[in-house]
């Protein structure tokens, strides 16, 4: 019983000693889409940050395709000691409701260590539409059932599921066609080929500030902080939400110890005034909850897309 004890006592020690040692090497950051996407600045800045902070290289590597999958999967695979890191989205909650086959279970293969980041998406139209509220855009809708088209990223992204969401709570019929990323959906809609989109702030604001996008509302249940005085989509529609988020993950099987280090660096990074500024001017906002707290998270958004998607007939791929 002492030996057993003993021993007990020593992995402890081991892995307390691990965690202050962490990283020992280089640590590899995979984000699971194209360099200069939305989640690309985000995880630059923090890779920084973490560099100075655990006097090692933080090295960002874009691991793009199959919705991020790709990338996740790579991560998944990792051995817990092989310091590599995942930054992901609100994707990692989608994916398991859009892909029959995924080579990753995304609750037992990764341990959650923080959702950095929240940003709500902005409902856009072009400015020639006649609707300057959510109100008179599902007035229009309804007067004109299917005509209306609204862009998104893809088949499943987020901005296709916020699409989604308000069909299903408004009744309105709104056309959807998916185009090959967030970029050429809003550059679409800014020609007036599409009559609206759910669109990224970052990818929005700076149109929108020149007149040549009209925001309605915003997805999140609360005003966005850079936007105050454009109201949300629940205020008309209560129930309706979508927040897209960048989370930090790492392999199962990684020792709690250092899943809080690299937690607690990652608050640090936060509360970094050139982090926060960074994350500002990316109208995003900062959010560092706890690995518990983005545990249930995930598992809450897996059985609201699962919900979601099932209703409105997407088959999985």
């Amino acid at each position: 019983m002492k030996h057993a004890a003993a021993l007990v006592a020593g992995l402890m020690l081991a892995c307390s000693a691990s965690a202050q040692v962490y990283p020992e090497k280089q640590v590899v950051m995979i984000v699971p889409f194209p360099a200069g996407g939305a989640v690309d600045p985000v995880s630059r800045v923090l890779a920084a940050r973490m560099s100075e902070l655990w006097k090692q290289p933080v090295v960002v590597i874009n691991r793009a395709g199959a919705g991020g999958n790709i990338g996740a999967e790579s991560v998944a695979r990792a051995t817990p000691d092989d310091h590599t890191l995942l930054f992901s989205s609100t994707s990692l909650a989608i994916g398991p409701s859009l892909y029959a086959k995924l080579g990753f279970d995304v609750l037992k293969d990764f341990i959650p260590v923080s959702q950095v980041i929240t940003a709500p998406n902005l409902l856009v139209v072009h400015p020639s539409l006649p609707a300057r509220s959510v109100k008179q855009l599902m007035a229009l809708a309804k007067a004109q059932p299917g005509q209306l088209i609204s862009a998104s990223a893809g088949v499943g992204s987020s901005n296709h599921l916020a699409l989604l969401l308000f069909t299903s709570l408004s009744g309105a019929q709104i056309h959807h066609v998916p185009y090959k990323g967030a970029a050429p959906a809003v550059a679409d809609t800014v020609g007036g080929h599409t009559h609206m989109t759910f669109a990224p702030i970052p990818a929005s604001l700076a149109l929108v500030q020149a007149g040549r996008l009209r925001a309605v509302a915003v997805t999140s249940t609360k005003r966005a902080t850079i936007m105050p005085d454009l109201p949300s989509i629940s205020e008309t529609l209560p129930g309706y939400e979508l927040t897209s988020w960048n989370g930090m993950l790492v392999p199962a099987g990684t020792p709690q110890p250092v899943v809080a280090r690299i937690h607690a660096t990652l608050l640090e990074c936060l509360r970094t005034p050139a982090v926060k500024d960074a994350l500002l001017k990316a109208s995003v906002e900062p959010l560092g909850n706890s690995p518990q707290e983005f545990a249930q998270a995930l598992r809450t958004e897996i059985a609201r897309w699962h919900k979601v998607i099932r209703e409105a007939g997407i088959k999985p791929e």
